[in-house]
């Protein structure tokens, strides 16, 4: 298993503070957490922030950096909270959400899921709250309110960060809400974002920096992207993702 991650933002420690509990206050609460993200240095960097456990309540108990891993370590550790990446290899935080079901749907013992993400991409969040997850926030979040989040989360509250909020509660109550879409469900998180990369004009070079992977890679996920969408060439893909509010 890799080591811990990157934060943004002060020490959970803090939070006590504003609730007027002294920093060892977070003895009275304890959650078992997993971090699940590609990137090794941002999990060593929230592992640093919020892990120091005397001080946040915060036990990280696992990491992953794939959804193979991720199952595997949330089967195992059974953590109460799950800070859960939205682009991962291998399905994405979806498909993280679709095997560990059964957990998050356990009655006495329920994993529930927070995701951590640097995408505020509408079709990201409303992908991971229709798979199972309690809430989504994105990674300028503070230590201090990350763990105030997990908390919450724990205790079976929905956590958003302020700009999705309301965007959240739009998408679910407008009766123009976007309804399944078995097109885009085809394709994983990580071919969305290059999806939506390619619409945006992007060049192959340009996409590839931006995500860290090879242009090689940004090659193989379009051509994946068009054989499952049945396309021909990159403009019909910015068509097709323009059609649907993708860019």
């Amino acid at each position: 298993m890799s080591e811990p991650t990157e934060a943004n933002g002060t020490t959970g420690a803090a939070q006590g503070a504003e609730s007027g509990e002294p920093a060892g206050g977070a003895g009275r609460r304890h959650a078992r957490v997993v971090l699940v993200d590609d990137h090794r240095m941002f999990r060593t960097g929230v592992q640093a922030e919020i892990g120091q456990t005397e001080q946040t309540g915060v036990e990280v108990v696992g990491e992953a950096a794939d959804v193979d891993q991720a199952v595997t370590v949330i089967t195992a550790t059974r953590p109460e909270v799950v800070l859960l990446d939205v682009h991962l290899p291998g399905g994405g935080g979806v498909e993280v959400l679709r095997r560990c079901a059964p957990l998050m749907g356990d009655a006495e013992r329920p994993v529930r899921f927070l995701a951590l993400s640097v995408s505020d991409a509408a079709e990201d969040v409303i992908g991971v709250i229709r798979g199972g997850a309690r809430g989504y926030v994105t990674k300028t979040i503070t230590g201090t309110d990350l763990v105030d989040s997990i908390f919450r989360v724990q205790e079976g509250d929905a956590v958003f960060s302020p700009r999705l909020a309301g965007f959240v509660l739009d998408a679910f109550a407008s009766t123009d809400a976007p309804p399944v879409d078995e097109d885009l469900d085809r394709l994983t998180q990580r071919e969305r974002e290059v999806l939506r990369l390619i619409a945006r004009g992007y060049a192959y070079k340009e996409i590839a920096k931006q995500l860290f992977i090879s242009v090689k890679t940004v090659e193989s996920h379009v051509s994946a992207v068009l054989r499952k969408l049945q396309l021909s060439n990159r403009h019909e893909l910015t068509r097709w993702a323009t059609a649907r509010r993708l860019v």
